[in-house]
């Protein structure tokens, strides 16, 4: 268990630099002050420059939009929805498309995809990182994705942006997988708020979608790049609610009620929106062409269908307000959510690069009110406000089809600031996340990475092993020696109890740790068996407190030290037990098995329950 070169035979490696070593002995695990003020610095420096490249990407997608239909070179917004190209309409996003796909091919295919499953895959299977060329790329390709009428946001991008900048900033100093994927985290939620101005929604965002995990030590970095982003927006595009909509009063309960069953109905949607946006994936999968052209061919449709629905092209940011606005006629917004949901699904389908966000909020949204306008033709006295109906559709899409359920209602919530709208975003919100659950296995987020073998967790279950304390588990037996009998004796006292231990615990007369000592040496021909065991002792400092050491504390400690075992102390040094890795799995196995004879035993009561 000693190894040479390091303190008191202890391992040291880089992990350690997140570790209190003091009087012989690791401590309890925490973040150092300066390592988590360092991490934070990154993450805030990552989202500085990704607020500046989230107004250049917006400018850019302005740029390429006014050249593309307008034939102007223009920072300014200019909806493609007003060009007078007529039928030339249909070509533009084709040729946006080619170029994305050329980019694709030479550049990285990594660029295509809508953002957030690329960069849930790095953090799950690739140690958070992620090529530096992705953060000029996806950019570019979505600027001109966008800019050529394509029907996604600047959100996804950006978002990709900000999650590539950060891995790469996370290369290039030297940081471990975790703070890589806390960074990464860190650079793609401040691309969302610095689009959005909604900080606290991207932090939810990051928890639910990316981080995996609620920790300090990845929530404060995370909080610190959000708010960064959040100032970013409100420096660089402009301050208020991105969205504006009338005031909402406070529902009554029956609207509460009808909003709240809408959210199951937008659940269903969302439900099949996936599955078809999947569905076309699969069939340009089958095309005898190669992947390069798949994004012209989607462009080609997309460009049919601006061509006989202009509104679909672009953005859309203007549709979502117009949506929420509630004065837009039943034929417009219904034709707006039909034709937006196929030339978004066959573009996404193609490859091309964009983002699912936009699209999913101005489909919710149109859905929405069209479900509250035909509640209020047959129920006039109902009391649903459209542009309400409108703000929970769209949530309630965004919840059911990512399952990111705090995120799509603090989002709205941010994203308007009409406060008298929580309580029906959440039963709508929850209602469409409780069809997702039970009926859709992946979600639009989860389901491209899913199908290439890569599991994302779905649960925030607290860790088993965090709970359970080392003295809940110890066992006294015959790993403790004392310090003080002869080597045969040592012997026969292994012998008689037929351990399979290899390293063993010594002890004082006082049982005070003194520790430990190897089967080998025990048993080395070359040893004189009538010496006292404590010359082959090796002195260490790795121990279990019985009254604040948990098991993940206790696996932490023998994995760094390569310990077999490991001595509990009490708070006065003595030795009251040892714990083995044995052990720690025989309590895990324990846990799991209780809980799961408490469902069955659950699920038989509701049986006889049910049949009496």
């Amino acid at each position: 268990m000693k190894n040479a070169g390091s303190p008191n035979g202890i391992p040291v490696s880089p992990l350690l630099n997140s570790l209190e070593i003091a009087e012989g002995n690791i401590k309890k695990p925490f973040i150092l002050k300066g390592r988590l003020l360092t991490i934070s610095a990154y993450a805030v420096l990552v989202a500085v420059a990704i607020s500046f490249i989230a107004k250049v990407l917006v400018s850019l997608i302005n740029l390429v939009t006014n050249i593309a239909f307008f034939g102007s070179i223009s920072l300014a917004f200019h909806s493609p929805a007003n060009n007078h190209l007529g039928v030339w309409v249909i070509v533009i996003p084709a040729i946006g498309g080619i170029i994305v796909g050329l980019m694709a091919l030479y550049g990285s295919k990594a660029i295509r995809g809508h953002g957030i499953p690329e960069a849930m895959e790095q953090i799950l299977v690739n140690e958070s990182s992620i090529k530096p060329s992705i953060t000029l790329l996806k950019p570019i390709s979505s600027a001109i994705a966008i800019g050529t009428g394509g029907p996604f946001g600047a959100e996804g991008p950006i978002i990709a942006t900000g999650g590539a900048l950060g891995s790469t900033l996370g290369q290039i100093f030297k940081v471990t997988a975790n703070e890589r994927k806390i960074i990464l985290a860190a650079g793609a939620t401040a691309g969302m708020s610095a689009i959005f101005g909604t900080p606290i929604a991207a932090i939810f965002l990051a928890i639910e979608l990316l981080l995996f995990e609620f920790s300090p030590r990845a929530i404060l970095p995370v909080a610190l790049a959000c708010i960064t982003g959040a100032a970013g927006h409100h420096l660089l595009f402009e301050s208020g609610p991105v969205f504006e909509m009338p005031g909402v009063a406070v529902p009554s309960n029956l609207a509460l009620g009808i909003y709240s069953f809408m959210g199951i109905v937008i659940g269903f949607l969302s439900l099949g929106i996936t599955k078809i946006v999947y569905w076309i994936e699969d069939l340009f999968e089958k095309l005898p062409i190669h992947w390069m052209w798949w994004p012209a061919i989607g462009g080609l449709a997309v460009g049919i269908i601006g061509f006989y629905a202009p509104h679909t092209l672009g953005v859309g940011y203007d549709n979502i307000t117009g949506i929420l606005s509630g004065t837009w006629p039943l034929t417009l917004v219904l034709s707006l959510c039909i034709f937006k949901f196929i030339s978004w699904a066959i573009a996404l389908g193609s490859g091309t690069s964009g983002g699912t966000l936009a699209p999913l909020l101005t489909m919710g949204g149109a859905a929405g009110a069209v479900i509250g306008m035909v509640v209020l033709k047959f129920f006039p006295d109902a009391g649903i406000n459209i542009p309400l109906a409108a703000l929970i559709g769209m949530s309630a899409m965004f919840a059911g089809a990512s399952r990111a359920y705090l995120t799509s209602i603090v989002f709205a919530l941010e994203a308007t600031m009409q406060s008298h709208a929580l309580l029906p975003l959440l039963g709508a919100c929850t209602g469409a996340y409780i069809v997702s659950f039970f009926l859709m296995e992946n979600t639009i987020m989860t389901e491209k990475i899913a199908r290439r073998g890569v599991a994302t967790p779905d649960s925030f279950e607290p860790d088993l092993l965090q709970k359970l304390l080392v003295s809940q588990v110890i066992t006294d037996d015959d790993t403790i020696l004392n310090q003080n009998i002869i080597i045969r004796e040592a012997r026969e006292r292994i012998g008689s109890g037929k351990t399979n231990q290899n390293h063993f615990i010594v002890v004082t007369d006082q049982n005070e740790y003194a520790g430990s000592v190897k089967l080998a040496d025990i048993y080395n021909n070359t040893t004189d068996d009538s010496k006292p065991l404590k010359e082959l002792v090796t002195i260490d400092t790795v121990s279990a407190l019985k009254g604040t050491d948990t098991l993940r504390r206790a696996i932490e400690k023998m994995s760094k030290a390569g310990a077999e075992i490991l001595p509990v102390l009490s708070n006065h040094n003595k030795v009251i037990g040892v714990l083995s890795y044995k052990d720690i799995i025989n309590a895990y196995t324990q846990n799991i098995k209780k809980n799961e004879s408490a469902h069955v035993k659950i699920s038989l009561k509701r049986r006889r329950r049910a049949k009496i």
